[in-house]
């Protein structure tokens, strides 16, 4: 039998080469469609393949528990771990090539397990158990520090030894095509005696990826590379907004808290870990070297392309206002879980951990309007006249990822937020 990432591979489903969801990809999500309950799929081209039909057929029919696909998100399926993630696709891989007739030629199954995507609403792929949000490119930290310290006090001293994060809001975690409400909350401008309350006159964006935690680990505990490695089910894109103002105020000495707490969105489409195999990269070299617990042994990054589209409210199309790569972090996803459990923190199935801004070297490579318009000072003109510093009220934002394999994309699809005006 061929691997799963094969890239000779075909699916009976025609996909084209630019397509996000080839036969190589196979990512999870949650959808409904035809009144139906929402259910566990996966992407294949233009199609969403109904693993719950899959299973009440029998086609799914090694140990992976009743119903584990009829569930409103992957939480369960995750739970039941590795050796099943990789039987569980590559039976589905084998189900969908074009040269095996066991789904292609029923047609029966094959009108209630395909569903067209254009029929299919997608949810929250899963229940998001705690979220955790790092600052962990180089570039990124950088430039912000460059920006509020200067360029001598730039990176704060423990930047270099570990990945910096904090806890963010679960509660707050939503799938792509959700409106985003401008936040209200303390301000305090230069030169203002007093701080106020109002609506965030200064929203951001914030490029990233999230690590999705398929597998819990104990209190108590601490993890090895090889462990961290195997919890990490999958990825996907993530956009945690920010409001700059309410957070320049409130950070100091805690950290980031309502700045943050609004909306965070994702991706509906959870790209494994197996997919990404393929483009596994070496990171940026590290120096000082970290200390033994968090020093890898394995390439940990991954050589995704990011862009990010920006549509002002008179605009009918998005423009693009960053293209970058996820390869470029400086701690790893492995690192940073290795670190999180470092304490003894208990890891639960449903953790998403947020990359932090994903910035390059280039000024084209930023993550964030913050850097963009360098913290207000260099306006972005976009197209039709329109000019932004940050996010105005009826702006829309779209990333969208892909690892450019020979012949095919392993893609995320796209995560999508438009801004409301506050209460």
């Amino acid at each position: 039998m061929s691997h799963p990432n094969d890239p000779a591979l075909r699916s009976f489903i025609p996909v084209e080469a630019t397509s996000d969801f080839p036969i190589q990809n196979l990512p999870y999500g949650v959808f409904s469609a035809h009144g139906l309950a929402p259910r566990v799929g996966v992407a294949i081209g233009d199609h969403v393949l109904d693993l719950w039909e899959l299973e009440q057929d029998g086609r799914l029919n090694f140990d992976v528990g009743p119903g584990v696909f009829a569930g409103r998100t992957l939480n369960h399926f995750m739970s039941l771990g590795p050796k099943v993630w990789q039987s569980t696709r590559a039976r589905i891989s084998e189900l969908l090539r074009h040269d095996n007739d066991e789904l292609r030629d029923n047609d029966e199954l094959r009108k209630l397990a395909l569903v067209p995507m254009r029929d299919v609403k997608l949810h929250m792929p899963t229940m998001v158990a705690g979220f955790t949000d790092f600052y962990s490119s180089k570039e990124h930290a950088t430039n912000v520090g460059v920006m509020f310290r200067g360029k001598d006090n730039a990176l704060q001293p423990n930047w270099l030894h570990m990945p910096i994060g904090y806890n963010g809001r679960a509660s707050t975690v939503v799938v792509s095509g959700t409106k985003v409400r401008r936040p209200r909350g303390q301000l305090k401008p230069p030169g203002a005696e007093h701080p106020s309350f109002g609506p965030c006159k200064r929203l951001d964006f914030e490029l990233e990826m999230g690590a999705v935690i398929g597998q819990a680990s104990p209190m108590g505990g601490t993890l090895t590379e090889a462990q961290a490695q195997a919890m990490i089910f999958g990825f996907v894109l993530l956009n945690d907004w920010s409001a700059r103002d309410i957070q320049q105020w409130e950070y100091v000495p805690l950290g980031p808290f309502q700045g943050k707490a609004f909306a965070t969105s994702i991706s509906p489409w959870v790209v494994t870990s197996a997919a990404l195999e393929p483009f596994r990269r070496q990171g940026p070299q590290q120096a000082p070297q970290p200390l033994p617990y968090l020093k890898q042994m394995q390439a940990n990054n991954y050589d995704i392309e990011l862009e990010v589209g920006l549509r002002g409210a008179p605009m009918n199309n998005p423009a693009r206002i960053c293209r970058t790569n996820f390869k470029y972090m400086y701690w790893s996803s492995v690192q940073q879980l290795i670190h999180h459990a470092s304490s003894g923190c208990a890891m639960n199935v449903g953790d998403l951990l947020g990359s932090g801004t994903i910035s390059g070297p280039e000024k084209s490579q930023r993550g964030s309007l913050l850097e963009i318009s360098w913290n207000g000072t260099e306006p972005v003109e976009l197209a039709e006249g329109v000019v932004r510093t940050f996010l105005e009220d009826g702006d829309s934002l779209v990333m969208r990822g892909w690892c450019q394999g020979d012949g095919y994309r392993v893609g995320f699809g796209e995560v999508e937020g438009t801004i409301l005006p506050a209460e």
